[in-house]
């Protein structure tokens, strides 16, 4: 959190890939990722990292962290993805959504303390 007393969130977004996805060609799969990339960059206020974990998770096959200040564009950028064939096919799920704020305690004890 800065100075600036903005609250920052973080969200960890698990998400299944089914099998739909993994029988589609490489190539194909190639253009998905540049159709939510396309639609990501539309929404510079939130940060994305996205990270492989099938030989690593259980019920989940990869996740994204998402950073943001604006709770509004986080939310239209997933409602922009979620609009996509990629999730009503579906090639992909959400599996679960994990919200935090960072260093929640201390925007806390900044407004119980006035300051």
């Amino acid at each position: 959190m800065g100075t600036d007393n903005v609250l920052t969130f973080a969200a960890v977004v698990r998400l299944s890939f089914e099998p739909a996805w993994l029988a589609l060609p490489r190539g194909d799969r190639r253009v998905w990722a540049t159709r939510v990339n396309d639609i990501s960059v539309r929404y510079p206020k939130v940060s994305l990292a996205w990270y492989d974990s099938d030989a690593l998770g259980s019920g989940y096959t990869d996740f994204v962290i998402c950073r943001f200040s604006d709770f509004a564009s986080y939310h239209f950028l997933w409602e922009e993805l979620r609009d996509l064939e990629l999730f009503s096919r579906p090639y992909v799920r959400i599996v679960d959504v994990t919200l935090g704020i960072e260093r929640g305690y201390e925007a806390f004890e900044r407004s119980a303390s006035g300051e």
